[in-house]
Order: structure tokens, then C-alpha cells, then sequence
């Protein structure tokens, strides 16, 4: 059995809830120092719990939670407030981060500079910054963060990528230098969008675009054939440039 722990005053964002028994919730929360935890929310259901209000995906909150097992319960949460509430795409955009989060991310596996790069994405998401530009910073973060690398400026022999070479990009392994020559488009990206990429520079349309397609290879090789039920909303109701796909 594992042992039991307690902790206290640890910052967190709500990624999803569900009802668990009568009045109670599972909450699936992302820990700055804990990684993913699940928590039993006693009684968070009733009108007259202090938790109704508090356990709202996207705003930063301190935590205490006790516990074993790998359902703890949860203490008590405590809303820290300073970001905005989203709304329209960018609430969209956020339930899509969070969807990643909860399908690739194990349960208890700490990543601070993860937590702190969701934090910035909410945080830019509310200011009005470009989504696609957000989700591509965050979706780089999440996969680098997780160990699967993903390298922008050297070729799988070593050699510096170059701006004005065209690159078959090989999962797990990296870019492969190619004439563009037979090889359809959809396989290739320049290496002007590597290297920016790497920089986290994603000013330019023509970038922006290569690194939306790159990206959406990426995460749909490690979701490992999963569905995105936040991709399947955007496809069915919402048509705009920004889908995070």
C-alpha cells in the first residue's frame, strides 16, 4: 500500500471533473511539484460547499490534499485569482491544452516547467494573443517536457539544419535532409521553420503554418490513434484558421 501524504498549499489548475457518487466530485488537477492527481472531492456537489465555486478549470489555485492511494482527497482549494476568465475560442483553445494534458500526461510524474508553461498559455490566451501562436508554444513545451525531444536545429547526422533546405521530419528521430523531388509536400518542412521552431518564433504566416503541420503529425503519432473530443468540437461547430489540430 502506498504510503500516505500529505500536502499542502500547492498550486494547481482544475484540468477535468466528473460526479462521483451522490454529492461528490473526481477532480483531475496539475500540480506544480505532484504532476496529474486525482482527487475526491467530498461534498463538493451540495449548494452549500465552499468547493462549488472554487474548482474551475483554468484559474490558478492552491491546493492541500491527503492521501495513499491514487484517488486522494482532496482538503481544501483556495482560488489565488489574477486570470481573467476565457471565453469564446480561447476557452476552446484551453479545453484542447487540457485534453493533452489528461491523455498524455501519467498521474503523479512532476513537471514544473510544464506546469508553468500551462499557466503561461492560459495566461496569454486571456491577454488576446494569436491562439495558434499559443498552442504551438505549449504543445512544443508538452512534448519536450515529456521526453519524446524533438530537435529543431540538427539533422539526424549532427549537421546544423539550414534555412534553405527542405527536411523530412522522422518521428523520434528528426529531420532528414531531402530534394524535395518526388516526396509529397505534406512530408516535408523547410528548415526556415525549424529553426524558428526552436526559437519559439512564430511571427510569420508561412511558419506558423509549417509548424501547425509538423506539430499535428507529432501529437497524433504520441496519442496513439486516441480521438480529441476538443478536435471533434472545433471540427463540428467551429470553422476558423486557429483549430487545434
Amino acid at each position: 500500500m502506498a504510503a500516505k501524504q500529505r500536502v499542502d498549499q500547492q498550486p494547481g489548475f482544475v484540468l477535468h471533473s466528473y460526479p462521483y457518487r451522490e454529492t461528490s466530485l473526481i477532480v483531475e488537477v496539475f500540480s506544480r511539484d505532484h504532476g496529474r492527481v486525482g482527487l475526491v472531492a467530498k461534498g463538493a456537489r451540495r449548494p452549500s460547499s465552499a468547493l462549488r465555486g472554487t474548482l474551475m478549470a483554468f484559474q490558478p489555485l492552491l491546493i492541500d490534499w491527503s492521501g495513499g492511494g491514487e484517488v486522494k482527497t482532496l482538503i481544501r482549494a483556495e482560488w489565488q485569482g489574477g486570470q481573467p476568465l476565457l471565453g469564446g475560442q480561447a476557452l476552446l483553445v484551453a479545453y484542447y491544452a487540457n485534453e493533452l494534458l489528461m491523455r498524455l500526461l501519467p498521474r503523479e510524474d512532476p513537471h514544473p516547467e510544464l506546469h508553468h508553461a500551462y499557466g503561461e498559455a492560459l495566461r496569454t490566451l486571456a491577454g488576446g494573443e494569436a491562439q495558434e501562436v499559443v498552442l504551438r508554444r505549449f504543445e512544443l513545451a508538452l512534448l519536450q517536457e515529456l521526453g519524446y525531444g524533438l530537435p529543431l536545429e540538427e539533422d539526424v547526422d549532427g549537421q546544423p539544419v539550414r534555412p534553405d533546405r527542405f527536411y523530412a521530419y522522422i518521428i523520434e528521430r528528426g529531420p532528414v535532409p531531402v530534394d524535395d523531388a518526388g516526396i509529397e509536400e505534406a512530408a516535408l518542412v523547410s528548415g526556415r521553420t525549424l529553426l524558428h521552431m526552436a526559437r519559439g518564433d512564430f511571427s510569420d504566416p508561412d511558419i506558423l503554418a509549417g509548424s501547425k503541420a509538423l506539430m499535428r503529425r507529432l501529437i497524433q503519432h504520441y496519442l496513439g490513434g486516441q480521438v480529441l473530443q476538443s478536435r471533434r468540437v472545433f471540427t463540428e461547430l467551429i470553422a476558423f484558421p486557429g483549430e487545434p489540430s
